[in-house]
């Protein structure tokens, strides 16, 4: 008797170690699922699948002179395009019913950072889970370097549009693209002749004015502009960070060799429905990435 209740506590004890080792074994030494859930563990703070966007900006976001010279064409917007060919953040994320009919594009062609905040204020309204924000070109493209937004006031600018989002939309989720390379747009743009005309017209004049000046003053002029450009991308970069639902682009708008395919073919400058399908796929690939 003595003996069987030696062996009956030998077997329990074996059975009791392999119990808990399984119970311990999640495949990442810690607490299996089951466990997890148990203890109320929250949700991922980025919602990689939104159901809800809307865009604020500037031209780029318009799809100005994408489709007809010196005009918005919304519809082949990177952001909230239903156009095939774009195939828009929106379309990737929501489908083309669901583009039209829960994505709202508030950008405006010519909009600066002190503008954001008033395009914030109506986006919130739609109470969006995503919010789509490209804007800091026209803070650059001035009539002169010296008349370009200061970085203090463009921080100054973009903290407040962030500040109305949260204190209405604490939740909604923030994609932030950077500003694209301008200089580089100027090299690419301005072997185009007719491009060249239209620049004329007073497009960006700080960068594109004397485009044919490849020294001197203005070459001393455009390499201002395009510092102040890194010095807003790293405002925007900076702002997001503080910010647990905000991503930026890591800089990758500004990083894309945008060639004359890219280009609008009216005024060599803008991105075309080919540049706005490479935004949108830039931005689908950062809300989509898992991690930060």
């Amino acid at each position: 008797m003595l003996k069987r209740s030696h062996r009956a506590r030998a077997v329990l004890a074996v059975v009791a170690a392999v119990l808990l080792g399984v119970a311990g074994c999640d495949g990442g030494g810690g607490a299996a699922p089951e466990a997890t859930r148990a203890r109320g563990a929250r949700p991922p703070v980025w919602d990689r699948s939104p159901d809800s966007i809307a865009a604020v900006g500037d031209s780029i976001t318009r799809g100005f002179d994408a489709c007809t010279v010196l005009s918005d064409c919304p519809e082949v917007s990177w952001a909230t395009g239903v156009d095939a060919g774009v195939d828009s953040l929106a379309v990737r994320l929501l489908g083309v019913t669901g583009a039209a009919e829960r994505s709202w594009n508030y950008a405006v062609t010519g909009a600066r950072v002190s503008d954001l905040n008033g395009q914030m204020e109506q986006a919130v309204t739609r109470r969006p889970e995503l919010v789509t924000v490209m804007v800091g070109a026209n803070d650059a493209c001035r009539s002169s370097a010296s008349a370009m937004t200061s970085v203090a006031r463009f921080r100054a600018d973009f903290e407040k549009a962030m500040g109305t989002l949260r204190s209405a939309l604490p939740k909604t989720q923030v994609y932030v693209a950077s500003v694209p390379n301008l200089k580089r747009l100027w090299s690419e743009g301005r072997t185009n002749l007719l491009g060249k005309q239209v620049w004329k017209l007073g497009i960006c004049p700080s960068m594109l004015a004397d485009a044919d000046e490849l020294a001197g003053a203005a070459a001393v002029r455009r390499d201002s502009v395009q510092r102040r450009v890194v010095a807003y991308n790293e405002v925007l970069r900076e702002v997001c960070a503080k910010d647990r639902r905000c991503r930026s682009d890591r800089n990758a708008v500004y990083d894309y060799r945008f060639g004359t395919g890219q280009l609008s073919q009216w005024d060599w400058f803008h991105p075309s429905k080919d540049g706005q399908a490479r935004l949108a796929e830039i931005a689908y690939r950062r809300i989509t990435a898992q991690g930060g």
